[in-house]
């Protein structure tokens, strides 16, 4: 389904909209003004990691969220990609904050029987039936399928718009046309969902690329956890661990904290998301000898539209102009708790390259301003509990830059994005460490995000100065003389000083547990999503 028509624009009108093209947008869970209008291309959350199915160590997986918060029983439309969207995955191979490869999405639905749908004899008329489905689904027949859904992708090399444009296919033949599974109606329509939907994982080829990659683009349950409600109402719970170990079940922590349970999250296996996952092969990705990559993920829309009167299945509107980026993802929680309202959509709307003219939001940020108002009472502490190491080092690294030694390039340009060294080796999902480098696992967040980093408590751990303090890396880092697991393997980063930050070593958390334990170990890694039936 095309369901707006290309806009053929008289010179007047695209004038116009050209001098109001001013960038809008917004990504993660419904977080800024302007994306609550376009939920279809709304990015809820981006992963980059090297691959830890095993067999696959020498590849990385990008895995791009959209559409956030879907009800399980969302009928009868449920959760068709955006035909009319641009959807892409952005990767930056040499440091500078330029896109230097971009897969794009483009998606296309399509109803049966040549357009006119499925349709039953109704007293000798045939009339078409109101649903995507006309009976159950199933691995070997999907026949009773009434509506479809489709996509392409295109490699650009170079800026996204400009860029040499190629066209990747199925592994081993022409094919460039790749399907999207149907969203999980119900165990009836679907009565064997992963069969149905691994179907659709393809080998892909890309051009240039000797080695064949993956894709598969389809619904999944959302792996993010959080306990959204009270986090945005005005952090509703003290937000320190109040046993003496997450899960111990002893209250021996925080006074009042919150504990580690599965009740306090309002997403993890509660709520479905549309994920693209994309696996490439690490030598595909890198350029000459710099092993670090950053990534995001954007959704763009065409400047104009115009409604139609009359509106059909293939056209229900008009567009044209050039494509307006509404979504930008990649480390998470920057435009949920870092950038201000009023420049939420700007920062959405922007690149990486832009960032530099945000940076006050991470180098004099007020989220640990408003904890400081909210707990410094209620925790009896006797002064400001917020870091007051301006500008933010601390930030800056975490969010802009990457670590030294770690994952920040040999020629770093400062931008916000994920950043990846793809030279540290997978952590076996058994093996890997919740809280990723704060926690000795390399292989996960800040170092790129896994499915099963809790980025949350990483995240807010790190807002409140957590990296001012000595932390256990020494031996990880390569330091003389650190020994794992000693006290020699506790280092001072050097981004700032303890007494930057009072409550730096506070465990601080929402109670909203993941681990990797809890996904699938193969690609695309999220869980299949929660049937809609029975609910």
């Amino acid at each position: 389904m095309t369901t707006k028509r290309p806009l053929a624009m008289s010179s007047l009108l695209a004038a116009a909209i050209m001098a109001a093209a001013a960038p809008v947008g917004a990504s993660s869970h419904r977080e800024a003004p302007a994306i609550t209008e376009h939920p279809k291309v709304d990015g809820t959350d981006f992963y980059v990691f090297r691959s830890y199915e095993p067999g696959r160590e020498d590849y990385v997986t990008f895995l791009a969220n959209y559409q956030p918060l879907q009800v399980n029983y969302g009928g009868p439309s449920y959760y068709t990609m955006d035909a009319d969207a641009l959807y892409e995955i952005h990767i930056d191979n040499d440091g500078d904050a330029i896109e230097d490869l971009t897969f794009q999405f483009e998606f296309d639905n399509q109803l049966a029987n040549g357009g006119a749908g499925i349709g039953l004899d109704i007293g000798g008329e045939q009339v078409a039936i109101p649903l995507k489905i006309a009976g159950m689904i199933l691995p070997n027949d999907q026949s009773l399928l009434n509506e479809s859904e489709s996509y392409g992708i295109t490699l650009v090399e170079g800026d996204r718009r400009s860029g040499t444009r190629s066209t990747v296919t199925r592994a081993g033949s022409a094919n460039a046309t790749f399907v999207k599974p149907l969203d999980h109606i119900g165990v009836k329509t679907l009565p064997d969902y992963d069969g149905y939907a691994d179907q659709f994982i393809y080998d892909i080829d890309v051009p240039g690329c000797a080695t064949p990659g993956r894709v598969f683009v389809g619904q999944r349950s959302d792996a993010f956890a959080l306990n959204l409600g009270e986090i945005f109402d005005l952090i509703n719970l003290v937000p320190i661990e109040g046993d003496s170990a997450p899960g111990a079940g002893d209250g021996g922590g925080q006074d009042g904290g919150i504990t580690q349970s599965r009740d306090n999250d309002d997403v993890f296996g509660k709520v479905n998301v549309s994920t693209i996952a994309l696996e490439m092969p690490i030598s595909c990705l890198t350029s000459g000898d710099e092993t670090v990559i950053g990534g995001w993920t954007t959704s763009s829309l065409a400047q104009a539209e115009l409604e139609d009167a009359t509106p059909g299945y293939e056209d229900t509107s008009v567009i044209g102009g050039a494509w307006v980026q509404q979504s930008r993802i990649s480390t998470p929680l920057v435009n949920e708790v870092v950038i201000g309202i009023p420049d939420k959509d700007r920062f959405n709307g922007s690149e990486p390259i832009d960032d530099v003219d945000l940076a006050t939001y991470v180098t004099n940020p007020s989220f640990p301003a408003l904890v400081d108002l909210l707990f410094r009472t209620p925790l009896g502490a006797p002064g400001n509990i917020a870091p007051s190491n301006f500008p933010r080092q601390d930030l800056v690294t975490t969010f802009l830059t990457g670590f030294p030694g770690l994952n920040q390039p040999a020629n770093v340009q400062q931008a916000e994005m994920l950043r990846l060294n793809t030279a540290i080796p997978p952590t076996p999902r058994a093996d890997q460490h919740t809280f990723g480098v704060v926690g000795e696992d390399l292989a996960g967040f800040p170092n790129g995000r896994r499915p099963g980093d809790d980025i949350i408590d990483v995240t807010l751990r790190v807002a409140m100065g957590a990296l001012c303090h000595p932390v256990p890396l020494g031996a990880e880092l390569g330091v003389d003389g650190a020994v794992d697991g000693e006290a020699s393997d506790l280092i001072n980063l050097g981004l700032c000083a303890p007494g930057d930050a009072p409550v730096g070593t506070e465990a601080f958390t929402d109670g909203a547990p993941i681990a990797a334990t809890e996904l699938q170990n193969r690609f695309p890694y999220l869980n299949s999503p929660i049937p809609g039936s029975p609910n």
